[in-house]
């Protein structure tokens, strides 16, 4: 991706979430869910430990973490969702520090941190395989990076309906990579891949339309696209009606834990 192209979807990012920031806070898709409980049981923070939290939002995992640690750095490239995240946190603890910041290109030394964290935002990065990279250059050997997102399915169709409509609702979107397309990137740079899951997200749709778009016709495209889509794409996709309107769908969520080599 031309550098032209790339500050252009960075730009988008800084627009749609700094408009948006106090619905990510509220948002129950990123506040809840069985991820959270997951990641914390499979990391088992410890209270020596320095972590990072890549695009925090609206600092979920930051608080479920920074209890359990020495500091948490919190960042996101997007000012006015750190603000809404620090507001937010400040209640709950006292021990971390937000910073703007690319995640693709990390404002940090080599090997600092035992923890890397990055929930539900990777699907933003042009290059997801730079953060990947980065991850890897700013833990400590033997650190581990723990990455949850939504993934497109490996069928071409499946792959190709869930970007389009994830781009429909939300033009800062880049891509749900697929699982392969990660991995392949975690193996070349060094990963070991430690623990990893797949789950089907389910997502009410009302709420999830809503967060990123602007106005009822942009609601009216999506919501089209989804009612046009083949059979195959509706069962797969898991859509649920009442009064043949869409009232909810399911997505693949991929909660994987790496390590760095020692």
């Amino acid at each position: 991706m031309n550098d032209k192209i790339f500050d252009d979807v960075k730009a988008k990012v800084q627009q749609q979430f700094g408009e948006n920031a106090k619905k990510y806070v509220e948002s129950k898709n990123h506040s809840k869910g069985a991820d959270l409980q997951l990641l914390l049981e499979w990391t088992a923070p410890k209270e020596s430990w320095t972590v990072l939290d890549i695009a925090t939002g609206g600092g979920h995992v930051t608080k479920l973490l920074a209890p359990h640690v020495k500091q948490v750095f919190a960042t996101d490239i997007t000012v006015e969702m750190l603000k809404e995240a620090k507001q937010f946190l400040e209640q709950y603890a006292s021990n971390v520090h937000f910073i703007v910041a690319d995640a693709e290109n990390l404002p940090f030394l080599d090997e600092s941190f035992d923890l890397v964290t990055c929930r539900i935002a990777a699907h933003h990065f042009p290059n997801a395989d730079e953060f990947i990279k980065e991850a890897y250059r700013v833990l400590k050997p033997g650190g581990k990076l723990l990455l949850v997102d939504n993934v497109a399915p490996e069928e071409k169709v499946l792959d190709e309906f869930i970007n389009k409509l994830e781009l429909l609702r939300d033009n800062s979107h880049v891509r749900c990579y697929t699982k392969s397309e990660w991995e392949s990137w975690m193996k070349q740079t060094g990963f070991t891949q430690i623990k990893s899951h797949v789950s089907r997200k389910h997502l009410e749709y009302q709420s999830w339309v809503q967060r990123t778009t602007t106005s009822s016709k942009q609601i009216s495209s999506v919501t089209k696209f989804m009612e046009n889509a083949e059979k195959h794409v509706q069962e797969y996709f898991d859509f649920q009606k009442e009064a043949d309107e869409i009232t909810a769908f399911k997505l693949d969520e991929w909660i994987v834990m790496l390590e760095k080599e020692s």
